[in-house]
């Protein structure tokens, strides 16, 4: 069931999108969805379609692991799921 309050996101959740924005094709904010859903939808310059959870490098480990619903999501999209926690990240993701 979705819930009504609104999604908590990471301290450089908007700069990475906006760098993601900057260096590919098309990038969608889906943070808002929930239960698991990443973050972002990327396409690369070179076609790649990416599933991105973005995590604040800069927060504590374990503000930084994947949530349960988070992990089995990656475990559906394998080598298609990607964490990103830095601007440096996204800029090495935009060349895939």
């Amino acid at each position: 069931m979705r819930r009504n309050r609104p999604r908590r996101q990471d301290a450089n959740h908007a700069q990475i999108r906006d760098t993601l924005r900057d260096l590919c094709i098309a990038v969608e904010d889906t943070s808002d969805v929930g239960r698991g859903f990443p973050d972002l939808i990327v396409k690369t310059r070179k076609g790649t379609v990416l599933l991105v959870e973005v995590k604040d490098g800069e927060a504590p480990p374990s503000r930084r692991a994947l949530t349960p619903d988070e992990e089995a999501f990656a475990g559906r999209w394998l080598s298609s799921y990607v964490v990103v926690s830095s601007v440096g990240e996204a800029i090495a993701l935009a060349a895939r």
